[in-house]
């Protein structure tokens, strides 16, 4: 009988979460082999963990939550990350063409601020959710995408970004 996480199998999690954990790995850590090695390590914990999943929203809270540990542990263990210089680096599931794109000013954002604008803006996340995930108060969440956005603001050039 084949596990299966809030009544997918693991290769559909995989499939429909690939992205999700990817980009959230390197959002925190700015470093494609290093996101790389957290992607691999969230999805080895969740197949040889098994736990159970009410639905596909704890499921995906939990991966992401799973994703930023690893990448906090990575950090903690490595104590460094190196920073992106071309979009040639990034991953192509987060290339773009032009240097003035979102996604290339979000890379240039703080970690701190980086991670809790990507779940927020890009995952969606409400910040209660943002809050939980990254073990975080709500207020802290506040405060960073305030403070992000106006890092933000700054770098792409638009007062057009809420």
């Amino acid at each position: 009988m084949q596990k299966t996480y809030a009544g997918l199998s693991y290769d559909a999690v995989v499939h429909q979460y690939a992205q999700t954990v990817a980009s959230a790995c390197l959002m925190r850590l700015n470093n494609r082999a290093d996101a790389e090695d957290c992607f691999q390590n969230t999805f080895l914990k969740l197949y040889t963990s098994s736990p159970e999943f009410k639905d596909e929203n704890h499921l995906k809270a939990w991966l992401i939550r799973v994703a930023v540990n690893e990448c906090k542990n990575t950090l903690r263990t490595r104590g460094r990350t190196v920073p992106l210089d071309s979009a040639a680096q990034v991953p192509v599931f987060m290339q773009e063409t032009d240097s003035g794109s979102a996604i290339a000013v979000l890379m240039k954002l703080s970690p701190k601020y980086r991670e809790v604008m990507y779940l927020y803006y890009c995952e969606g996340y409400k910040i209660d959710d943002t809050a939980r995930i990254l073990g975080k108060s709500p207020n802290t969440v506040k405060t960073l995408l305030r403070r992000g956005r106006e890092q933000f603001k700054k770098l792409y050039g638009g007062d057009d970004f809420e």
